[in-house]
Formats: structure tokens, C-alpha cells, sequence
């Protein structure tokens, strides 16, 4: 069983419609319908590159734009996964089922009123208490429960051990292997000095982040977008003109200033939306009290190339450290093939 995190729609417009006719559902545009539909996968990505934007107003990246693609495919072929929705205070959950799709064309009731195409797949009735009977409620979940059980993006598939934590929470098991571990026990602990990190869920939040960020030298933004600006100028600096055993590449970094640099890597978070530009999982902005493999790493997408913009995407660290100096196209490959055993 697959655990998927999921919105329905820009702000969530579907998910009334969703909860009342026991459903999961995504959306295209009527153009980007049809190619999808025909299975013209490079066909889609170029369409949606030139004629959409992110939740954050940006035109969206190769990768996201193929993240959508997949979308329509993954909730219209969706049986026996297990999808949560948090809404306010209350967590959702369901489990989708055989039953064929339904394609239907509706006017988007935000926004520009879009006319698009609605997916709706059946699944079984939402429901916002364990199998036990205990309310979801999101206050009472553990602090680093909270981190993976919400997403800013329009759909996530948990790892194999949050899936596992997602469904023991829903089944009403016991919870103490994983909060017993000393990763969440630190997180816990943050989260009640009341010290735990802000985290930026709107636009506007995001741009006053920035406009802080022009005031102050430091802190304004999450954690670790500092350090990679600052890591990535070091390295950048170090491996210049240096003469050792052996002749180092030279990396330019071709931006104006850290803070230029820094800018540059929150626009790629939004357009990401969250999610790491080589595996799709979600990063991890707390660097002191999250888990290090999901940190956010600045990355060339040609390796061969410079820091500049239109080389560069934010990953996991650990799929950074893997990837190395391979081939782009040929590491997110192989990450595919992965994800197609699980």
C-alpha cells in the first residue's frame, strides 16, 4: 500500500467536493488534458512550461512540470492507497479504490476561473478518526509527524518509513518505535521550548521572508538557505586558481552577491514547490533537529558547468552525495527505476 500526502486544486478547491462524494481528485487545463491523455509526456511538459505557473506565480521547471504529468496518471490508476489531506486542525484520510475515473470539465472557482479537467477517483469515505476511533487531530500528532504529513506541493508519496508511521497511526498500532527514536525525541524536545522553525506556507509569507532578508545579513529565510549561499560561494572560491596534486576544475559562480545567490535559491524552492528536484521526496529545512539525509542541497545540474541560473536545482543532500558527477538525465533514470519497484 502506497501513502500518499495530497491537495486538491490551488487552495484546496476540490477537497469539499472530495470529502462529500468520497474521492481523490486532480486537475488539468483542457490542452494540457488532451496531451496527457494522448500520452505525449514531452508534449505536456512544453505546454505547461510556457502556459502555467506555479502557486507561487513562477513558471515551473522541467521536473515540476513532469511531476504534473505523472499527477493525472498516479490519482486516476490509484487502488488500495492510503491518501491523507490535512484541513485546519483535523487530519483526513482514505483509501482509493478500483472503480474507473470520472473526467469532468468545470470553471476553477478562484483565481482566473480557469475552465479545466477534474479527475475524481473513487475511494472509500473520508474519515478524520482512527480505526480506533480517536480524533486526528493535528495538534496532538508528534512534531516530526506534522513535518511529512502535510505538503506544499499538490501530491506526495511518503517514504517507505512514514508510510509505515502513517498507517500505524491510522490503524491505531503503537507509535513507539518511532517516537522512541532519538531523531524525533530531539525534534519533540524543539518543538516544546517553543523554539521549533518557522515554516513558510504562502506566498506573501515568502516574499516578506525576503523583503527581511534585504534588512538583515542573516536568518530571515528557512534554515539552510543561508548556509547553502554562503557553502556554495566558499567552494566555489576555494577550488579557483588552487594548485594541488592535481588541477581542480574552476567553478564560477555567476551571480552578483550572496544575497543575489540566496534569492535564486528560494525562487527554485517555490518553483520546486518544496520538493527535491531529483527524487520528489520533500526537504528538510531544520538543520538542527531534522534528519540530515533530506537537507537542502544546492546542485549543478551539469556538473561540468558553473553556478549559475539555469544550472542549478535544490536536492536532498543525500541525493546530491550520490549523484556526484554523474549525468543529470541518467541519475533522476535510475531514481525512476527505484521508485517503479517500491
Amino acid at each position: 500500500m502506497k501513502v500518499f500526502i495530497a491537495n486538491f486544486g490551488r487552495e484546496n478547491y476540490e477537497w469539499p467536493v472530495c470529502r462529500a462524494r468520497g474521492t481523490i481528485a486532480t486537475m488539468n487545463a483542457p490542452s494540457a488534458q488532451a496531451l496527457w491523455e494522448s500520452g505525449d509526456r514531452d508534449g505536456y511538459i512544453a505546454e505547461r512550461m510556457s502556459q502555467e505557473k506555479t502557486a507561487a506565480g513562477l513558471t515551473p521547471t522541467q521536473q515540476v512540470a513532469s511531476r504534473w504529468f505523472n499527477l493525472m496518471t498516479i490519482v486516476s490508476e490509484s487502488s488500495g492507497d492510503l491518501w491523507i489531506h490535512r484541513d485546519g486542525e483535523r487530519l483526513w484520510w482514505t483509501v482509493s479504490r478500483g472503480d474507473p475515473p470520472s473526467f469532468e470539465r468545470k470553471i476553477e472557482p478562484i483565481a482566473r476561473k480557469r475552465e479545466v479537467v477534474v479527475c475524481h477517483k473513487p475511494c472509500e469515505p473520508w474519515s478524520d478518526r482512527t480505526k480506533g476511533n480517536v480524533e486526528l487531530m493535528w495538534r496532538s500528532l508528534h512534531p516530526k509527524a506534522r513535518d511529512f504529513l502535510s505538503t506544499e506541493a499538490t501530491l506526495q508519496q511518503l517514504s517507505s518509513d512514514y508510510a509505515a508511521y502513517a498507517r500505524a497511526l491510522i490503524e491505531g498500532e503503537d507509535l513507539e518505535p518511532w517516537h522512541s527514536q532519538q531523531l524525533w525525541k530531539d525534534k519533540n524536545q524543539r518543538a516544546s521550548s517553543k523554539h521549533g522553525e518557522v515554516r513558510l506556507a504562502s506566498v506573501k509569507q515568502k516574499a516578506a521572508c525576503r523583503e527581511a532578508y534585504a534588512r538583515f545579513s542573516e536568518g530571515a529565510h528557512p534554515v539552510g538557505v543561508s548556509r547553502m549561499a554562503k557553502t556554495t560561494l566558499k567552494t566555489a572560491a576555494q577550488s579557483n586558481g588552487q594548485d594541488v596534486l592535481r588541477t581542480m576544475k574552476n567553478k564560477e559562480v555567476r551571480f552578483r552577491d550572496a544575497y543575489t545567490l540566496e534569492k535564486h535559491i528560494i525562487d527554485l524552492l517555490d518553483r520546486q514547490e518544496g520538493l527535491c528536484a531529483l527524487t520528489d521526496l520533500s526537504l528538510d529545512y531544520d538543520e538542527e533537529f531534522g534528519d540530515p539525509a533530506f537537507f537542502v542541497s544546492l546542485d549543478r545540474i551539469d556538473s561540468g558547468g558553473q553556478y549559475e541560473a539555469g544550472n542549478l536545482q535544490v536536492v536532498c543532500r543525500f541525493a546530491n552525495r550520490w549523484k556526484g558527477a554523474d549525468d543529470n538525465a541518467e541519475f533522476r533514470r535510475l531514481v525512476e527505476c527505484l521508485k517503479d519497484k517500491s
